[in-house]
């Protein structure tokens, strides 16, 4: 049984398998080798996800749910989110938890849920391609992905019906592509700038090794964010143009949102773009229309401080490894937005060399997900890959401050301990606050869990000794315990954050995605038979009308009979009835032929006699 790397992006999700050693990626249903991470419920209140759910964005944003990567695993309150909040055209609110919501039709959906309809569909689309069930999957995130963000990843594969073998890193992964059969070691960075984050990882290849030295990015930068500034750039000057704001109209934004999206492709290559939008809005004068033109020029004008950003993230991992850029021998560019010529520029500036071109920067990372499915399989031959930690994990310890435990850019998985203290006399707990980040003091980290070790004999303070254990699997998702080393009373904790899914609420999203995938299959079929039922009434009414009287009076009553016998039919939802009735009037179709044929033979009988 194949195991799927799957490449689960901000804007679109690619997925690959490994055949005769080499990472190929398959196509979707709609034949293409991206699938939009998006999900819809239609007007007519079906679920639509990839292709068929970006094309009615435009009339039904307020359904429409993408970029979804950027909120999951997220606290609704984070500064983020309350960004992404001001220009995403559907709901979001806060959870029960705290984390965050968005709404599509008349439910609210956690976000790991939207990301589990794309999976789900990567799986089925996968699965119609091979023709073998797709029960295991190697799914990619951004190295700087948080334990938050990677466990709630986890819980979407799982939704979806997947197990999921790894969580690997994206600028990993797309290091395995590359050093694949590379015997020369080399110190390459990999620059991955998608569309809703941007990644820069500094690794060793060479000799079936793939070491990661460092690694370093911002999880709320990508090609999202140019797309937001080339709008806010055509409403002001629609604004100045015409005096009309158009940034409450929903329906105006998103067009835009596709025009910006458009533009920016079209600038890659052309120096000039026309952006037009007949009846954008109108006013008491009647229809308005949008036209303007755009430069590269002003493209990159407006997006520079984003490409500098990238370029300072970059600078700065590789000052952390103690690398300079000119011991860098290769820069792989991993991305849709790395096709714009500033970026390449930007990258070739800083590096001195051309970046490497041999890899589609769109198609890469789920190849190298493959590559790691296909090691886990035994298809691929062993290749050692040594990935770390993107932010040091730690404790608030005595005045609010953070002591780290393990430190950023340990290779992973790893285990260490330290021993601690109490802050009082006769203190008989004491609680552990678990946090991520590298900030000096712990209110300016991330708060990943918090947990109680009580029954501690009553001391002065600093006497007693409780060793804190953190352990950080594979995937890069942590463990802690702590433990009183009088007593060896212990206590542990695999973090879930407070806006993460419970283990039961998986397992009931899983059974909800298992019963809607059924109702979607229902409703399939229906639509197929109803199709079919369609086909069989125009192909019975045009041939009794074509065969006229070459067909005797008895069988085209008894085909009239059943054409209305489909047709009292045909609109229900009853499967059954509809197969069985268009079943019928197919039977009965083949007396035509049988009329006709056998009228033939006796006319050639009486001419022969």
């Amino acid at each position: 049984m194949k195991i799927l790397g799957i490449d689960l992006g901000t804007t679109n999700s690619a997925m690959a398998i490994v055949e005769a050693g080499e990472p190929k990626i398959l196509e979707n249903h709609e034949g293409a080798r991206t699938t939009p991470s998006i999900a819809a419920q239609s007007k007519t209140n079906e679920r639509l996800v990839g292709l068929l759910a970006k094309r009615q964005t435009v009339v039904n944003p307020k359904n429409t749910i993408f970029s979804v990567k950027r909120l999951i695993g997220r606290k609704f309150s984070d500064s983020e989110v309350q960004r992404d909040k001001a220009w995403l055209p559907f709901d979001i609110q806060a959870s029960s938890t705290g984390g965050v919501e968005v709404k599509m039709g008349d439910r609210w959906y956690k976000p790991e849920e939207i990301s589990a309809m794309v999976l789900a569909k990567l799986k089925a689309d996968a699965e119609a391609k091979l023709g073998e069930k797709i029960e295991e999957a190697v799914i990619t995130v951004p190295a700087y992905f948080d334990d938050s963000q990677r466990q709630a990843t986890k819980n979407a594969g799982e939704i979806a019906g997947l197990k999921v073998k790894r969580i690997i890193n994206e600028p990993t992964a797309a290091a395995l592509a590359y050093g694949l059969n590379r015997k020369k070691n080399e110190k390459i960075v990999v620059y991955d700038f998608g569309g809703g984050t941007f990644d820069i990882s500094i690794l060793e290849v060479g000799d079936d090794v793939v070491e990661v030295k460092g690694t370093g990015g911002d999880t709320h930068l990508g090609g999202d964010d140019f797309d937001k500034k080339i709008i806010e750039y055509l409403l002001e000057e629609y604004k100045k143009d015409q005096g009309i704001d158009l940034a409450k109209d929903f329906l105006a934004i998103q067009r835009l949102k596709e025009a910006a999206e458009r533009a920016k492709h079209e600038l890659s290559t052309a120096f000039e773009t026309e952006i037009n939008l007949p009846y954008i809005t109108s006013d008491a004068s009647g229809p308005k229309h949008f036209l303007i033109k755009m430069s590269r020029a002003k493209l990159e004008e407006l997006v520079h401080p984003y490409i500098e950003r990238s370029i300072e993230l970059t600078s700065k991992a590789l000052k952390e490894v103690g690398l300079n850029a000119s011991e860098i021998d290769e820069v792989v560019l991993v991305g849709g937005q790395t096709r714009m010529p500033a970026i390449t520029e930007a990258v070739k500036k800083l590096f001195n060399k051309e970046p490497h071109k041999g890899i589609n920067p769109d198609e890469v990372v789920a190849a190298g997900a493959a590559v790691q499915a296909g090691i886990f399989q035994g298809d691929v031959k062993d290749i050692l890959l040594l990935d770390v930690t993107p932010l040091s994990l730690g404790i608030e310890t005595l005045g609010g401050v953070f002591t780290p435990i393990i430190e950023k850019n340990t290779t992973i998985p790893t285990s260490k301990s330290q021993v601690f203290s109490t802050a009082a006399d006769s203190q008989t707990s004491v609680e552990i606050h678990i946090l991520q980040g590298e900030r000096p003091m712990a209110a300016d980290n991330k708060t990943l869990g918090r947990f109680i070790l009580d029954s501690i004999p009553p001391s002065p303070r600093g006497i007693p000794q409780v060793e804190v254990m953190f352990d950080i699997d594979a995937n890069g998702i942590l463990n802690v315990s702590a433990k009183d080393k009088a007593t060896n009373k212990s206590q542990s904790v695999h973090i879930e954050a407070s806006t993460q899914l419970s283990k039961d609420e998986v397992e009931k999203l899983k059974q909800e995605a298992v019963a809607h995938a059924e109702e979607d299959k229902k409703k399939k079929e229906l639509i197929e038979a109803k199709n079919l039922a369609e086909q069989a009434i125009y192909l019975a009414e045009k041939s009794t009308r074509e065969a006229g009287e070459k067909i005797n009076a008895e069988i085209k009553d008894v085909i009239n009979k059943k054409i209305e016998e489909l047709k009292s039919v045909k609109d229900g939802d009853n499967i059954e009835n509809i197969k069985a009735k268009t079943s019928e009037l197919s039977l009965e179709l083949q007396k035509i032929g049988q009329s006709m044929y056998g009228q033939g033979e006796q006319g050639n009988q009486g001419a022969q006699q």
